[in-house]
Order: structure tokens, then sequence, then C-alpha cells
């Protein structure tokens, strides 16, 4: 494997510390990917690290300090469950699983250094569910190079699977073609032809937009009149706001997360605007509807899985139970991004037992490749790879905010 005291890898590592603006991001992940590469091939013909006899380590980097808390700390919490569950039962092939998790902050910098510690330190076996595009991008090239998976990253950009590396396994199905299919959609259905985008200014943001763009290429006379940015960490968006009505838009797509679509949303109106809003599946979070109140009644988003509610009568018992051992675990309420970190645990239980007890990143990578992950009783969908397939899943349905919840409002549409 390669040591910190290889020059490849520290100048990786160098690389991708400077990674503080959207520009500087953008060259140094490719810079990076060129790098990993060189390292990668003799990297994973050694020895697996990260599994002992007894135990199997796994790495998971959250945001435990920054914008994404809300939906990180449910996530840790249903990768914890599974993990405990796991355990309870004997572990995997009689290895217990150990899950060690770090903070970025949802900042690059500091998720290139939780990656370092998880990698190095930790001596991780695979890196599982990285949470945010402008972590994942950089830090997938550190795991590669150490010949370490980089398993179900949460977020849908296009870097967690593309280029094909044998490592790389993304269940999230992408952004752009999925934002394009919810937006063809919703605009057949309404005569809206003057479009406006808000989007971060990063990489996350530019898959919204492209998404934006692909959608309006197919729906004649519909034009993309607004588009405006802001960088990550804003909270005043009255400028960005004011461009999009004075361009007289009747309908806005954003490409925001939490606390930027309610802002977004809660100016617009104040603005006067009385329009319809559309975000993508990083938008479609139980904290955006449950935070924004009225403000966000009818917002609509692309969803991968249901939000459950305990309360819903159309629950099946199976998941009334998973509720309610959630609840009595953590002292409260389980939701969307709890089911994702539960079944993101899982997935890879189910994987490291096919692959036996000699498990390898080989091994792993095979036993993926040919089992299918089912779909659950928490209404995720099926996931399956392949020898030439990373990404797991390319469908997503449109929901909408109605008093209050999540609403499915669409059958599945395939990106």
């Amino acid at each position: 494997m390669a040591q910190q005291h290889d020059p490849t890898h520290q100048a990786m590592v160098q690389l991708l510390a400077q990674a503080a603006d959207r520009r500087a991001f953008l060259a140094l992940s490719a810079g990076a990917a060129s790098l990993g590469a060189l390292a990668s091939t003799a990297s994973f013909a050694q020895t697996t690290q990260g599994v002992s006899k007894t135990e199997i380590v796994l790495g998971h980097i959250g945001d435990l300090s920054g914008p994404l808390v809300s939906l990180s700390k449910p996530s840790i919490n249903g990768m914890r469950m599974r993990v405990k569950e796991l355990n309870d039962q004997g572990g995997i092939n009689n290895r217990k699983v150990k899950l060690n998790v770090e903070d970025s902050g949802y900042d690059p910098k500091k998720g290139v250094l939780a990656a370092q510690k998880l990698l190095t330190q930790d001596k991780s076996f695979a890196m599982i569910g990285t949470l945010g595009t402008v972590i994942s991008l950089p830090t997938i090239q550190l795991c590669l190079e150490r010949g370490v998976p980089h398993l179900f990253p949460i977020t849908a950009h296009h870097g967690n699977y593309e280029p094909f590396h044998k490592l790389k396994f993304a269940s999230f199905a992408p952004y752009p073609e999925t934002t394009a299919a919810g937006l063809r959609e919703l605009l057949k259905q309404r005569p809206f032809k003057r479009i406006g985008i808000l989007y971060q200014d990063d990489e996350f943001g530019m898959e919204i937009l492209r998404g934006t763009e692909m959608a309006l290429k197919d729906l004649p006379g519909v034009q993309l009149v607004e588009k405006t940015s802001y960088k990550r960490g804003a909270t005043d968006f009255s400028s960005q706001v004011q461009r999009l009505l004075a361009a007289k838009v009747e309908f806005i797509v954003l490409g925001t997360i939490i606390r930027e679509t309610i802002a977004t949303i809660g100016t617009a109106r104040k603005m006067g605007y009385g329009g319809e809003f559309f975000g993508s599946s990083a938008a479609y979070m139980p904290a955006v509807a449950k935070a924004g109140g009225k403000i966000v009644e009818g917002f609509f988003a692309m969803a991968e899985a249901p939000t459950p509610y305990r309360d819903d009568p159309k629950n099946n018992k199976l998941l009334n139970d998973w509720m309610d051992r959630y609840k009595e675990e953590f002292k409260e309420d389980g939701d969307l991004w709890s089911v994702v970190g539960w079944v993101l645990i899982d997935m890879f239980a189910k994987a490291a037992e096919k692959a036996g007890t000699g498990l390898t990143a080989d091994a792993l990578v095979k036993a993926l490749e040919s089992n299918p992950y089912p779909r659950t009783f928490l209404g995720t969908p099926e996931y399956s790879w392949g020898p030439n397939k990373r990404l797991g899943n390319n469908q997503m349905r449109i929901a909408q905010i109605q008093g209050g919840r999540w609403v499915t409002v669409s059958d599945f549409l395939r990106g």
C-alpha cells in the first residue's frame, strides 16, 4: 500500500487540502484523479486492510458541525442501528462490524483530513455513505489509491461512478437525469414557459443546472430565462430572488439543499411570487417539510425512497416495528435519512456475507456485482450493479409537501 512518505501520495493530499473554492476544487479533483490512478492499481493487489479474524472496520464521513447536520445525524444513527443489529446477531461471518465516523463540516478541506484519518490511522476496509458531493469527489481518490472500496456515497453526482473504477459503487440516481425527468413531467402538466433557476455555486449545483437545461431542450417554447447562483453557506438570497422575479419567471428550479431551500422560498413569497418551486433529490429532506411550515407547502422534489411517518395507516408491520426500535434507541422518530443509513450498512452486510470468510476488496466487488439488493420493507428501490455497471439505481418519483409532509405524487421516472 502507498504510505504517507510516498511522494505521489503526499502530492495528492497537498493538492486536495488546498481546495477552498469551486474553481480550485474542480481543478484539484481532476488532478487527484490522475494521481490516484497511478497508485490504485498497485495498491489494490495488496493485502486488504481493516479486516481481522474478529472485526471489519468501516469509515464514514458525515457532517456533524455544518449545514447538513439535520440529515447527517439521522443517517449516522441509521448506520449505527444496523451495525448494532448485526453485531448482536454475531456479526458478518463471525466478524463484528466497527463503524468509525468523522466530521467534514461539509468543507472539502476537512473532508480530506477526515478521509486521511479513516484510511491511514483507522485503516478502514471500506468507506461507506460519504455525505455530500463536495466531500465525496476529492476523497474518493484517496480511497482508490489505497485499494479501499468507496461505497454508496450520499450524493447523486456522476463522479461517484464515472469514470468506471472497480472500487466505486454508487446507489443514488444521478442529479441531472432525475432532475430532468421530474421537470419534464411537471412542465408537461403546466402551461409555464418562463423558467428560472437558483443553484449552489459548486459541482452539486451545476448538476441541477445541467438537468434543467436537459429538460428544457425537450420542451418546445419553454425557456430558461434567468439563472443565478449562491455561494455554499449563504443565508441571504434576496438579490438572487430579485433577479428571478425581474425576469418574470413562472416556475423556479432550486439547486439547493435544506436551509437554502426554505430561505429562498420564504424570500420569494415575501416578494410576492406566487408560482411553484421544484428541487432535486437533494432538496427532498424531512427537515424542509418540518422546519419550512406553511412557507414550503406545495414544493416539489425528486424522491428515491418515501419519507416514513409512524402514524401512516398504509405502513406495514415491519416498518412500524423498525420505527419503534429506532425511537427507543435514539429517542426521536426515524426519518428518510435514518432509512438511508440503515440500508447502506445492510447493503454492505449482504454483500460481505456473500463474499465469505475470506473477505477482501476483490471478493466484496464480485459479491456486489452478482447479488442485487432487493426492495425492502422500508420502501427503497432495488439496487443492482454488474461487472461494467457502478450505478445501482436510476429511478425516482416526484414528491410534494402536502399538509407538512412529503407525499409521493408520481410513478417511478427513469433518469
